[in-house]
C-alpha cells in the first residue's frame, strides 16, 4: 500500500521520466530504497542498524550494476541528515516507521525537512497516535484497550500542526492497515489477495476509515 501511494504522489509531483534525489532516513532492509533505485532513481540511505545494513546490501548485490551504481548507503542515526548533507540536497524524503522510536521526532521532522529541495516531498510512515485501542479492542483486550487510549503518539491533528511549523505543510494523507492490523504476523495470503488490497486501498484514502487505520502515511510538500 506504501509503495503505491508513493508511487502515485511521484508521478503527480515530479515530471515522468526525471531522475530524482532521494534519501531513505531509517532505510531498514532497503525495500523503498531498492523499489525506486530500479525505477531510476538516485538513492541515498542512511541506517545505524548493522544486521539492517547488511540485509540490505545483500539485497543490493544481486541487482544489475546500473541499480547497483545508483544506490548509496550512510551508517548513521536518523537525525544526522545536517551532518552528512547540505539542505535542499533531495528532491524526496523518506521516514518509514522510524519516528516511533525516536526521543525527539518534531527536531528530527525538521532536519528532514532542511533536506528538501523547494518542491520536495516528505513521506512519513508512523503508527497512528489517534486508534492505539483499536487492534487491542478488536482482539478482546480490554486492558490494553484502555490503556491505548492514554497514548501521547503523533496523532493527524499534531503532526499536520508539526509538518506546517518545518515548512512542508501536509499535502495528503492515507491510512495503512485499516482492515487488516489484527491478523497475524505469519498469517497466509488469501486467496482473493487483490479483492483484499483493493479493499484497503479504498478504505486508506476514505473518511473515517482512514481516520482508524493502525498506521498513517502523510506526505508533505516543501514550500
Amino acid at each position: 500500500m506504501v509503495a503505491r501511494q508513493l508511487e502515485e504522489q511521484i508521478v503527480g509531483r515530479f515530471p515522468v521520466g526525471r531522475r530524482l534525489r532521494v534519501l531513505d532516513v531509517g532505510m531498514g532492509r532497503g525495500t523503498q530504497a531498492l523499489r525506486l533505485a530500479r525505477a531510476g532513481h538516485q538513492v541515498t540511505g542512511v541506517e545505524q542498524d548493522a544486521t539492517m545494513i547488511s540485509a540490505a546490501r545483500e539485497a543490493f548485490a544481486g541487482e544489475p550494476e546500473g541499480i547497483r551504481e545508483r544506490m548509496r548507503i550512510i551508517e548513521g542515526h536518523a537525525g544526522d541528515t545536517g551532518v552528512h548533507f547540505l539542505p535542499g540536497s533531495f528532491d524526496v524524503v523518506l521516514c518509514h516507521g522510524v519516528l516511533m522510536d525516536v526521543e525527539e521526532p518534531d527536531a528530527l521532522l525538521a532536519g528532514m525537512a532542511r533536506m528538501l529541495a523547494p518542491g520536495g516531498l516528505l513521506s512519513l510512515l508512523v503508527r497512528n497516535g489517534d486508534a492505539p485501542a483499536m487492534r487491542a479492542g478488536l482482539s478482546g483486550d480490554w486492558a490494553g484497550a484502555l490503556a491505548g487510549f492514554c497514548t501521547t503518539a503523533y496523532g493527524l491533528k499534531r503532526l499536520t500542526s508539526t509538518l506546517a511549523g518545518i515548512g512542508a505543510p501536509l499535502h495528503t494523507w492515507y491510512g495503512v492497515r485499516v482492515f487488516t492490523d489484527t491478523a497475524a504476523a505469519d498469517a497466509v495470503f488469501p486467496d482473493d489477495l487483490d479483492a483484499l488490497l483493493a479493499v484497503e486501498d479504498r478504505a486508506g484514502r476514505t473518511d473515517p476509515y482512514r481516520g482508524v487505520a493502525a498506521l498513517l502515511h502523510l506526505c508533505g510538500v516543501r514550500g
